[in-house]
């Protein structure tokens, strides 16, 4: 345990990917807790692509705001603060193309032709140092050196006299690599989206690659049928982007075990030695599906100590928690169930200005059958996009650019939370946006304004 400036203790919470608790001892945090005599505990998830010095840096700029927005607060006890660390991958950074201004003339006539995540322009070699050390497995690390090996080594084959048979099964090796790191769906029923992996499994990569590529931008629309041999050298672009994808898939998978099988069962041990405590989680991107899948894990109602649910800029399915009524895919969401262990608000924000989530996301899950259109977006899209979806009782608010505590938010209820006001800065992140655009004292006031409305 650490303690803030301000005498407030911390507890950094490491998960490995299996989600085991691996510091501190379990006894030890437990007992720690109770010593310190705090009532409410704010517990943050950090999301993709974050190293344990970026989550670190994350929590130590949001604690101490979201301890000043709390000072006063009259439903607020003793406050501390865990921060939850996990082992989220890192796709290298590629020279994106924004989209176009919002409220454009390009923007309102959808010109995002030329709109890429700029994956080509990165080798397979990079790509493979990046995400490597994010799986402890060296057979799955193998795996993944040999698939920037045959990128690398496709690009090369681009240029040469080789059969289209040669190629094709060079395509068929990356995908067959592709697929033995899928990582297994979920269990227990429900439905969240789970498109991309229609990709990732694919039996024709030579066309599904090339489709990729140019949804993604690497090469034009209708690029791949230009020239004969052309199509080659975009299906290899396009496996750069099924592997960009395919760490979406595992980072979303991966954050629902951590918050299933670790934080869930902490939290509940949690409530039987310390009855008293009050637990806000936080989630920010794939963070947000950590934190959420955690309710899933928590066992009963009455043995969660959760009080609210905020999730920042969510990185999965908006329909997580929808009802079968309304829900396009005519089923409950995986976590329809499993609001009434959140014993106050439930709320998410969400940006235009977060392309991550609003754009990008969306499209990894192409290949489900579905046409490129907006539909996508509607059936496909992030908690990031738009918020909760096919969810009651449900309201709408904004965050004030200025701030403050007044939401008037009541336990129970879902908000969406139209952050765009606040969460806008996309200088310098032409891939993301606005996306981590989250460490600003209206994001704090507003977990303490969910905090303050438990029942």
């Amino acid at each position: 345990m650490r303690q803030l400036a301000t005498g407030e203790p911390v507890w950094d919470l490491q998960f490995d990917e299996n989600g085991a608790l691996t510091a501190p001892a379990r006894g030890d945090f437990l007992a720690e807790v109770a010593a310190q005599g705090v009532t409410d505990v704010f517990a943050f998830s950090h999301g993709w692509g974050t190293s344990q010095d970026d989550a670190l840096a994350l929590y130590n700029a949001m604690f101490p705001m979201i301890r000043t927005a709390a000072q006063g607060v009259p439903a607020l006890g003793k406050i501390g603060f865990a921060g939850i660390y996990w082992p989220s991958l890192w796709f290298p950074p590629t020279p994106a193309t924004p989209p176009p201004s919002v409220g454009s003339t390009q923007a309102d006539t959808g010109g995002q032709v030329s709109l890429s995540a700029g994956t080509a322009a990165v080798s397979g070699a990079e790509i493979a140092a990046s995400l490597q050390p994010g799986f402890a497995d060296p057979d799955q690390q193998k795996s993944i050196t040999q698939i920037g090996q045959l990128i690398d080594q496709g690009q090369a084959m681009a240029d040469e006299a080789q059969s289209d048979a040669a190629k094709t099964e060079l395509l068929t090796q990356i995908s067959q690599l592709i697929a033995s790191l899928v990582p297994p769906a979920p269990a227990g029923g429900g439905y969240e989206d789970s498109g991309e992996t229609a990709l990732l499994l694919t039996t024709s990569p030579a066309a599904d690659y090339q489709a990729t590529a140019e949804v993604f931008g690497s090469v034009p629309p209708g690029g791949a049928e230009q020239s004969i041999g052309y199509w080659f050298g975009a299906a290899i672009n396009g496996a750069k982007d099924a592997v960009r994808v395919l760490s979406y898939s595992i980072m979303k998978s991966r954050a629902g075990t951590v918050g299933q099988t670790g934080l869930g069962p902490l939290l509940a041990a949690l409530h039987a030695q310390s009855s008293g405590v009050r637990v806000h989680l936080i989630g920010h991107s794939f963070g947000a599906r950590l934190v959420s899948f955690a309710l899933s894990g928590v066992g009963t109602p009455a043995a969660s100590p959760v009080a609210s649910l905020l999730l920042l800029e969510g990185a999965f399915s908006h329909y997580s928690f929808a009802a079968a009524a309304g829900n396009p895919f005519g089923v409950p969401g995986t976590l329809n169930t499993f609001n009434d262990r959140v014993h106050g608000p439930l709320a998410a924000t969400f940006s235009v200005y977060d392309w991550a989530v609003g754009i990008w996301y969306p499209k990894a899950s192409f290949l489900s059958g579905q046409n490129i259109s907006a539909v996508v977006t509607d059936r496909w899209g992030g908690m990031g996009g738009d918020g909760f979806q096919a969810v009651a009782p449900a309201a709408d608010v904004t965050m004030p650019a200025a701030g403050g505590l007044g939401y008037g938010f009541t336990a129970g209820t879902y908000y969406r939370v139209n952050a765009a006001s606040v969460i806008d800065n996309t200088a310098g992140e032409p891939f993301s946006g606005a996306h981590s655009d989250i460490r600003k004292m209206p994001v704090a006031q507003l977990a303490v304004a969910a905090a303050a409305a438990h029942s």
